[in-house]
């Protein structure tokens, strides 16, 4: 399987309306798909106009795949990219709670 970044904009009003997508995610994902996808992490964005997006890390056997599972959960795909390599520099920090 390989590595995949999505790039989600502008896709939600607030944090509580994206824990409702987040939870129909993982349980598409995990019924739907369960030897084709996982999702690995997700980092929630401010986007310009107020919104939150996100930035989410997907393992998934192809592109189509993991556009596939968007599309189910009825959520955007804006760019989907393969990861060709993974350098850590330091660990994540603690999560901070959305504002």
């Amino acid at each position: 399987m390989n590595l995949y970044a999505i790039r989600r904009r502008n896709a939600w009003e607030s944090a509580e309306e994206l824990e409702k997508v987040g939870a129909r995610s993982k349980e598409v994902g995990d019924t739907e798909f369960p030897d084709n996808l996982a999702w690995i992490r997700t980092y929630v964005v401010k986007d310009e106009d107020g919104t939150l997006g996100s930035v989410c890390i997907y393992q998934a056997t192809d592109i189509e795949t993991v556009r596939d599972h968007a599309e189910r959960v009825g959520m955007p795909a804006d760019e989907v990219t393969e990861i060709a390599d993974t350098v850590i520099v330091r660990p994540d920090p603690e999560a901070q709670p959305a504002a």
